[in-house]
């Protein structure tokens, strides 16, 4: 709401109407009830946001958020998906995040290892370059991984290939022997050569 406030330049006064306008249902009955027991005249934008706030976002909510910010880890999301449970939870805990260094340590906290070290090593001071460098790392740790797995694939490929191929000659060996042994007997030509 604060950034249409900015946007068309609502004056104090009208911020809690304009917004009031807006509301529906559910929320608009619990206003107009809210607006009839606190009794006073026109009611200041701060005092609508606290009265709000209580309502729909209550201490102990804010609490279990904070909670649940202080131990996000990225765990088994990707960099993208934990920087936007951050994001989310960063904005219900603004105490914890109020400079940019807070902030850049904050995410820190909560890499993988993996990633953490690479992150930590270069003692990057703001969020965004924070977020960067852990991006690249992921990336390179899957191409890594992508290798690793394309190689090991190759070789079993090659080791697979020369089993098959030992195996071919070995029966060819037994099978042409007893072949060209019973093609005599019988009398017709023999197929394969004694010497292998």
């Amino acid at each position: 709401m604060e950034k249409a406030f900015t946007l068309i330049q609502v004056s104090e006064e009208s911020k809690t109407d304009y917004a009031s306008y807006f509301l529906k249902g559910e929320v608009n009955y619990w206003w107009e009830s809210t607006r009839a027991l606190d009794g006073e005249g026109h009611v200041s934008w701060t005092r609508f946001t606290e009265l709000f706030l209580e309502k729909y976002f209550p201490d102990y909510l804010q609490s279990l958020l904070e909670v649940e910010f202080l131990e996000l880890k990225q765990a088994e999301k990707s960099v993208s998906e934990y920087e936007a449970k951050f994001k989310e939870l960063a904005r219900l805990a603004p105490g914890y995040v109020r400079t940019k260094i807070q902030k850049a340590s904050r995410f820190q906290q909560g890499l993988k290892p993996e990633v953490h070290s690479g992150v930590v090593a270069l003692q990057l001071k703001t969020y965004h370059s924070v977020v960067q460098v852990a991006l690249v790392i992921e990336s390179d740790q899957k191409l890594a991984v992508k290798e690793k797995g394309d190689k090991k694939r190759k070789s079993e490929s090659v080791t697979n290939k020369s089993d098959q191929e030992e195996s071919s000659q070995k029966f060819q060996k037994r099978f042409g022997r007893n072949r060209n042994k019973r093609f005599k007997r019988q009398g017709f030509p023999q197929l394969w050569p004694n010497s292998t």
